[in-house]
């Protein structure tokens, strides 16, 4: 018990005395104070597990001994000890924050098993509070990642549906997080008892979708020996993930518009009729609107999944976001492939900010796990870079993005970030002028007046 400190405060001395050498003699480490004033004095300078604290003492009493405690610091623990018993005074002090209320004189033995199970409260206190913390990780948002003002749009949008039975549509670019997305509405929903069934649509012949999603009867069709229960049956009661949604056939599409307003649907080569409750999450990297005017996607379905729709943001719109995602790939990885590696270069999270990230967030995962792997050292740094990157990063100067001891100028940096988004608008437009400035919000001749102020070369003509 070396580990464990416990301060007795009481103003009798022989007390004092008695409390902490028996202490001492179970393993405690003990500290004394003789009053009040010195007893918040010292749980101000130090922590301690326990608190023995007389109740009535002069100047400071007991009572405000045990407040200051609560409130420096929650995860002590605080035993009011008084010679003058009554049962309002043990009231009060358990409303205050006491753990436990002893009256003297007190047996030793006594003392210790409160002691012990107040330690052991504690303990069971920590645990439960971690283990919140873990399931609010795993579910809430399902290991997202990101501080940026997009991001915090779509939690607060997952926040509100989540527990509806609404039907979302996610759209965002192939390696945005769609998955997670439907994973954080589905387990922070009243069906998270239920299973979360995933199928991707882009991924399974067209011809075997149907049996897929909806069953089959024995004999259906070539090879039909038996019945098969299709994903919707086994996602009742739960949700079902229709991931690129947008490639399922016109056929199906009829299929699902029916299950979407009628919540009913029959397996592949069967008459009977199957009621079903399913919550529908689907997902897309394509523009359904154009696919609707195309005539590739059925508008009415278009409109039954866009009840409530989440875009998710490209890595390059969330780039406030790269450090964090970083570290937590660097930290995942490096236990996952029991490497050393102890840390990552400014430099190298610099030159990741810089990239476009057209694979986004899986992407960079990716080249986290390629660098973690080829590393010889233990921490990463420019050499480990893919050369993609590292070519282009070294077109472009490196952004101060941290003050360094000796500082740096302020404007300089302003007007280096400035530049950098300039020329970056220009090269995404062919350095056409209208389109750069649209792409920056501004008007056409405050970009060209930028442009000349910077001293940025003209490459193309207009």
């Amino acid at each position: 018990m070396a580990d464990v400190k416990i301060l007795v405060v009481d103003d009798e001395e022989e007390i004092r005395n008695h409390f902490s050498d028996f202490l001492r003699s179970q393993g405690f480490e003990v500290e004394t104070a003789d009053d009040g004033e010195v007893g918040i004095e010292k749980i101000e300078q130090d922590f301690f597990d326990v608190a023995l604290i007389d109740l009535n003492m002069p100047k400071v009493d007991g009572m405000a001994v045990l407040e200051h405690l609560v409130q420096h610091d929650p995860d002590s623990i605080g035993i009011i000890l008084t010679g003058y018993a009554t049962i309002r005074n043990a009231v009060e002090a358990m409303k205050a924050g006491a753990f436990d209320y002893l009256a003297k004189p007190i047996k030793m033995d006594e003392v210790l098993l409160v002691i012990k199970r107040a330690l052991d409260f504690r303990d069971l206190r920590r645990e439960n509070i971690a283990l919140k913390r873990q399931l609010k990780k795993k579910y809430k948002f399902h290991n997202f990642i990101g501080d940026s003002q997009e991001m915090h749009r779509v939690f607060r949008v997952i926040e509100k549906v989540a527990d509806s039975d609404s039907t979302v549509l996610i759209l965002g670019e192939s390696g945005t997080g769609k998955e997670l997305v439907a994973k954080a509405i589905h387990y922070h929903s009243s069906r998270r008892e239920k299973p979360l069934i995933p199928v991707n649509c882009g991924a399974i012949p067209e011809e075997l979708l149907e049996s897929e999603l909806f069953g089959h009867e024995k004999g259906a069709f070539t090879n039909a020996i038996r019945t098969r229960i299709g994903r919707f049956e086994l996602a009742n009661g739960g949700t079902i993930f229709l991931d690129e949604v947008a490639e399922m056939s016109p056929h199906l599409q009829v299929k699902l518009l029916r299950v979407l307003q009628e919540h009913e649907f029959e397996r592949l080569g069967g008459a009977r009729t199957i009621k079903c409750d399913v919550r529908i999450l689907a997902a897309t990297n394509k523009n359904l609107e154009e696919a609707v005017e195309k005539g590739k996607f059925r508008e009415d379905l278009y409109y039954r999944l866009k009840v409530i729709p989440i875009s998710l943001p490209p890595l390059r719109d969330r780039r406030v976001d790269i450090p964090l995602l970083v570290h937590h790939f660097l930290n995942g990885m490096t236990k996952a492939k029991k490497k050393g590696i102890k840390g990552i270069s400014k430099e190298v999270v610099r030159a990741l900010e810089l990239y476009d990230w057209p694979g986004n967030v899986r992407e960079l995962e990716n080249i986290i796990e390629r660098m973690v792997i080829l590393s010889e050292g233990d921490y990463i740094d420019v050499g480990d870079l893919p050369e993609k990157i590292a070519a282009k990063s070294g077109n472009n100067q490196m952004i101060q993005t941290f003050v360094p001891d000796e500082g740096f100028s302020l404007s300089s940096a302003v007007n280096e970030f400035e530049r950098q988004l300039i020329i970056n608008a220009l090269e995404k437009t062919g350095w056409i002028k209208n389109r750069a400035a649209k792409l920056l919000n501004m008007n056409r001749t405050t970009l060209v007046e930028k442009i000349k102020k910077q001293g940025i070369e003209r490459r193309f003509a207009n």
